[in-house]
């Protein structure tokens, strides 16, 4: 059995959607004959059969996440509801509306499910909108809300997509997260319990698998064992998808992406960029650690202790064999570092206009992002300049500012340009956007031409050669990875600059 998971840009639009039907297609075929119960009965079919792609045939599991964008219009209807924006959060419900209605158009319009599915469709984001007007009367975004609101995108890709599947021929069922990943109630990125998950899996699940149905699962979502809505943190449909695979002893898990498996860069600024064929799951997580969007870094840990592997692979390119994640590669892989950028990142600066700023009050800043779901990607703390900058996703940058200007309040807008003056105890404090960043990570692989200690320093040497604004430098404590901050109109030079440099181009191409 393997489970399939499908992102955001799988999903994307209806013709995406189609393509997904036609990867199931591929690869799902029910188990003909019981091969002997497992601890709890699933039937492990274990001589799975080549598909139409040369990939393996048997038994499968769906996680899929929301249609891209989603997720982000969904919180930021929840965010202007709490603020009083009635017309932002309505203008969000129509847009999300239109846009699912259309895909169920597009792929049932000659089918009886059609109004069905589109029945479901608007029913969801009726009640979307009935939650908004409680979050605005309320005049309160709480982190329970945050999770309620966010899981509307990911049932209604289930119910799309498991509709599709049943026109295609696959007796497919749309199975609710909520119902089967038990967490903690750490809203926003909440950890699951895995004993109670892994019977609810069982109970659930398995029979499905045993009748020969293809269960459809949404990413992203779990519940409290009281069926209070949780999420697992944004990207957590990969974590989602390791979850399940670990509690039905899957064969495998495989996570579809946009892009052939993980790289030595970013495909779309280095188009030659090559494909890591595999990575033991230490190495696959410090890539995670450091930004590979391709991962969320919690996926590995439910797999690691059922030595279960992972694959990432390409739903626009189905054929290609990507990223296989193991406990132990084989000796003869081809081994090379990698370089992983992230844009789309803006900095932001709090801090004192004297020497008042400390380590409690930059505390105080980083626990409030916390408390309201804002992903902090990077920080430095300087107190030489009475400041802590912060680099948050630009999506994310006007949330993250009345944040802290609630956190740090009373405010009255300073003329100085540095940003916004705020007051507390006689004491001043300025606010403000300092610029749009990106983040570039460099991470060595053991064996690349035993380089691996000299990894960091080629990459600020590489740096410092091509004359990159280096604005702040976040290293662990060993030599074969480091995180850069710099402007974002330098990242696309740096990065093929660094490529280079570190004799990617000639590795990739040899």
């Amino acid at each position: 059995m393997i489970v399939h998971k499908f992102g955001g840009t799988s999903v994307g639009s209806p013709d995406r959607f189609a393509s997904v039907a036609e990867i199931v297609l591929a690869h799902h075929s029910p188990p003909a004959r019981c091969n002997g119960p497992t601890d709890a009965g699933i039937t492990a079919p274990r001589e799975a059969r080549p598909g139409g792609d040369g990939h393996r045939k048997g038994a499968t599991v769906v996680v899929v996440s929301a249609m891209s964008g989603v997720t982000d219009q969904l919180i930021a209807g929840a965010r202007a509801a709490a603020q009083g924006r009635d017309a932002v959060y309505r203008q969000i419900k129509a847009e999300l509306l239109s846009r699912h209605l259309d895909v169920v158009e597009g792929l049932l319009q000659r089918s009886s499910r059609r109004l069905e599915v589109g029945g479901y469709v608007e029913d969801q984001l009726h009640e979307l909108e009935r939650l908004y007007r409680s979050i605005a009367v309320l005049g309160e975004l709480t982190a329970r809300g945050r999770d309620t609101v966010a899981s509307f995108g990911e049932h209604l890709s289930m119910h799309i997509l498991a509709a599709l599947l049943r026109e295609r021929g696959i007796r497919a069922q749309a199975v609710s997260s909520s119902d089967l990943i038990v967490t903690d109630d750490g809203h926003g990125a909440a950890t699951p319990l895995m004993e109670a998950t892994r019977v609810r899996l069982h109970a659930r699940i398995a029979p499905l698998i045993e009748r020969g149905v293809l269960p459809v699962i949404t990413g992203y979502i779990g519940a409290t064992e009281e069926g209070v809505t949780t999420t697992l943190g944004r990207g957590g449909s990969d974590f989602s998808a390791a979850i399940i695979g670990a509690g039905l002893d899957a064969d495998e898990v495989w996570i579809w992406s946009d892009v052939d498996g993980i790289l030595t860069a970013d495909p779309n600024i280095v188009p030659h960029a090559g494909t890591l064929t595999e990575l033991s799951y230490v190495e696959a997580a410090d890539l995670a650690y450091v930004g590979a969007e391709v991962l969320h870094p919690k996926t590995i840990r439910p797999l690691v202790r059922r030595r279960i592997p992972l694959r990432i692979v390409n739903s626009f390119n189905p054929t290609h064999q990507g990223t296989r994640i193991v406990e132990s590669p084989g000796a003869d892989r081809r081994v090379l570092p990698a370089i992983i950028s992230t844009t789309g990142l803006g900095m932001i600066a709090i801090g004192s206009c004297d020497d008042t700023w400390t380590l409690e009050m930059a505390a105080r800043a980083l626990q409030r992002l916390s408390e309201s779901g804002l992903e902090v990607l990077m920080f430095s703390q300087s107190l030489s300049e009475h400041n802590l900058n912060l680099v948050v996703r630009q999506r994310d940058q006007d949330h993250c500012l009345t944040v802290l200007r609630s956190a740090f309040e009373t405010g009255r807008r300073s003329p100085s340009p540095s940003g916004e003056r705020l007051g507390e105890g006689g004491n001043p404090f300025r606010l403000g956007v300092k610029e749009k960043v990106a983040t570039v990570s460099v991470v060595g692989m053991p064996g690349w031409d035993g380089r691996r200690n000299g990894i960091v320093s080629r990459a600020f040497a590489a740096l410092g050669q091509h004359q990159t604004r280096v604005i702040a430098v976040a290293q662990a404590a060993t030599e074969h990875s480091v995180s850069f901050c710099i402007p974002e109109t330098q990242l696309h030079d740096a990065v093929r600059f660094l490529h280079r440099q570190l004799g990617l181009e000639d590795e990739v191409t040899s």
